[in-house]
């Protein structure tokens, strides 16, 4: 799935929420799971060599990141990030906490969050980058180079 406008899509501002994904790799795959916005502020998690990663762009003013240390094995595995925001008003900061087959690998702090619409012309997209990058370490459109059997967004 590629292309859905962020007002079609699920609204991930100022809310805890948790991306599950349920994919299939070779040692070292790499690509885009998931990625909502672009390099003027959004969110991509992602694959790099392996290694598991969250990236927050806030309005490309701060940069944030959570990643694996180690590249996942070949084979199936779950991805899943829990986003939990600290509430209390609209760009509260939040922790975000990576898990890779129900363990967790990483966990990082995002000081500062988007508090309104992400992108006027950028999407949310499953599987490749179809608009710009959500930061400068990959090239769009950054198609995974396994399968994606299925992503999940859960919202608090």
């Amino acid at each position: 799935m590629t292309r859905i406008p962020e007002g079609a899509g699920p609204d991930l501002k100022n809310r805890t929420f948790t991306i599950t994904a349920d994919l299939e790799g070779n040692d070292g795959a790499s690509g885009m799971i998931l990625t909502q916005g672009g390099l003027f502020g959004g969110l991509a998690l992602y694959l790099d060599k392996g290694k598991p990663v969250f990236h927050y762009n806030f309005v490309n003013v701060a940069h944030y990141e959570v990643a694996g240390a180690e590249p996942l094995s070949a084979g199936k595995h779950s991805i899943r990030l829990v986003f939990d925001y600290d509430g209390g008003g609209i760009g509260k900061a939040a922790t975000a906490r990576l898990h890779v087959d129900d363990r967790e690998v990483a966990r990082g702090r995002i000081a500062r969050t988007i508090p309104i619409r992400v992108t006027l012309d950028e999407s949310l997209d499953v599987g490749e980058d179809t608009g710009t990058p959500v930061n400068l370490t990959y090239e769009v459109p950054f198609r995974f180079s396994g399968t994606i059997q299925k992503v999940t967004i859960d919202l608090k």
